[in-house]
């Protein structure tokens, strides 16, 4: 198990310790680091897929105007 010692303003620490007072505040301060290290894992994947399709919309054919009409407009009745 490791020691870890963090700076923080006393008006999080007194709210921290009033909120969980009674409570194993290491246990609290591991579960939020977890909390914290998967959220950022997520938003890290998130970060990639959005890259990874922006780079395949430059791939892919551009539809003009006139061909989009011609789509929406072919079936139709006139």
């Amino acid at each position: 198990m490791a020691t870890m010692n963090f700076s923080i303003p006393d008006a999080i620490r007194d709210a921290f310790n009033r909120e969980f007072s009674g409570q194993n505040k290491s246990a609290v301060i591991a579960r939020l680091m977890q909390q914290a290290v998967a959220e950022a894992e997520q938003q890290r994947r998130r970060q990639a897929a959005f890259e990874q399709l922006t780079a395949a919309r430059l791939k892919r054919p551009a539809l003009t105007a006139a061909a989009a009409r011609a789509a929406r407009e072919s079936g139709r009745p006139r």
